[in-house]
């Protein structure tokens, strides 16, 4: 005969994790953990791996896309450490370690002037592309891998080249420095998107936990391939090919795996060309799925957002073409085989998606369609401003329908990653 336990007066649970019953018997109130023993125990194991390596509130606490990227982000992080390995071995080469004819201050040098050039690199790089990791950062993060993979193979091949051993290393050292920047950025961003109760902090901490985990399970394999691969140039190599094909792989299947719900350039293009396709909103998941997540190099008709007001017009007369019919807060014009689209300081964040989707609706009907078309006179002789002020009928027409539909869609419209710069015009247009 089962024992009695009494009357339940409350339940608790520690976020999604296990749940207790607080009981009553006799005028005594105890608190019970829900399920059998083993059962009990099999979740305290995990439920300390949880508290150690993942966010606070996991699962609600992240994004969906959490686990899916971290998987992946581990493996290219465990192979990246391994490829790391074989580099260093071959850097330490090179600079003369178990040379007796190297000598310490030749190695200083060496080792001084890849710092120094990668530092340079550095600043260099945060200052011309700083802006643009947080609207591509799926591209750049990939972009960083890549470049990651370049420098520790040119730090592998340098003993073998002696007399353009510096030159070499120092090279690796500014795509390495590239790659601190970029990756460190990204990852921000990637955070943030994770993010789910303005946890950045604990997030970016048990990646950090999860990272040395990872570095110390590939230091554990390192010291058995060592010996392996130490005067074995073939075994290297192989392995080295090995790690990086795995790291490549892992990299594109993280930066795949992330469903941002805010709009870049890439996915307001996507989403608006399907809708004026067939009037059907892609939601988050769909659009991610088919951005391109490689850097793409000389776009047929770019698109510059937050421009000055002359690179939109260069006379009066051009400046009430471009206000004509327009009482937005922005301008659109086409300048240089550009669009560039001027914004007004008090523009708002869904200003700024119409004034996208203007500009990528002008640019998706200049850019042509095929080889043979590049050659044709159509697009250029065809006059401007009647493309713009066609585009903004367009807009005038759809904008408010497709706003509701990417809402609806569970599409983030607050706040976009949109590559606007600083400059900000307010304009007067002809009264007579």
């Amino acid at each position: 005969m089962e024992k009695d336990p009494g009357v339940v007066l409350a339940t608790e649970r520690y976020g999604s994790a296990e749940s207790w019953k607080y009981l009553t018997k006799d005028g005594v109130m105890e608190r019970r953990r829900d399920g059998s023993e083993g059962e009990s125990r099999g979740n305290s194991v995990v439920g300390v791996f949880k508290s150690v390596f993942l966010p606070q509130g996991y699962p609600e606490s992240v994004s969906n896309d959490y686990l899916q990227y971290q998987f992946w982000d581990t493996v290219q992080a465990f192979s990246s450490s391994l490829s790391g390995t074989l580099a260093t071995q071959a850097s330490l080469k090179g600079v003369g370690v178990g040379n007796q004819e190297a000598t310490v201050a030749a190695a200083t040098v060496t080792w001084l002037l890849r710092d120094g050039t990668g530092m340079l690199g550095r600043i260099l790089f945060a200052w011309q592309k700083g802006s643009k990791l947080d609207s591509e950062a799926k591209k750049w993060r990939l972009f960083a891998d890549v470049l990651n993979d370049i420098a520790m193979f040119m730090e592998i091949l340098a003993p073998y080249f002696p007399a353009f051993f510096t030159l070499i290393v120092c090279t690796a050292g500014i795509f390495k420095s590239i790659v601190g920047v970029a990756g460190g950025a990204t990852r921000a961003a990637l955070t943030v998107h994770q993010a789910r109760r303005d946890n950045m902090a604990d997030i970016s901490a048990k990646d950090g936990s999860q990272e040395t985990l990872v570095n110390l399970a590939g230091l554990l394999v390192s010291l058995i391939l060592i010996p392996l691969v130490t005067d074995n140039p073939v075994l290297t190599l192989s392995l080295f090919f090995l790690f990086t094909i795995l790291h490549l792989f892992a990299n594109y299947k993280a930066v795949r795996s992330v469903v941002m719900e805010t709009f870049n350039e890439a996915r307001l293009s996507i989403v608006l060309q399907q809708y004026l396709r067939d009037k059907r909103v892609l939601n988050p998941l769909e659009a991610n799925q088919r951005e391109p997540v490689f850097l793409e190099f000389g776009k047929a008709v770019p698109i510059k957002l937050g421009v000055r007001l002359q690179e939109v017009v260069q006379s009066p007369d051009e400046l009430s073409l471009a206000s004509k019919g327009n009482n937005r807060p922005y301008l659109v014009g086409i300048r240089n085989g550009c669009v560039c689209v001027c914004l007004g300081p008090e523009a708002s964040v869904h200003d700024e998606i119409r004034a996208m989707c203007q500009a990528v609706w002008l640019s998706s009907t200049l850019s042509p369609k095929t080889p043979k078309e590049s050659t044709c006179t159509s697009p250029q002789q065809q006059n401007h401003w009647e493309l713009v002020h066609e585009s903004q009928k367009l807009m005038d027409t759809i904008f408010n329908p497709f706003l509701k539909g990417v809402e609806a869609a569970g599409w983030d419209t607050k706040r976009t990653l949109l590559d606007w710069d600083e400059w900000r015009v307010e304009w007067k247009t002809k009264t007579s």
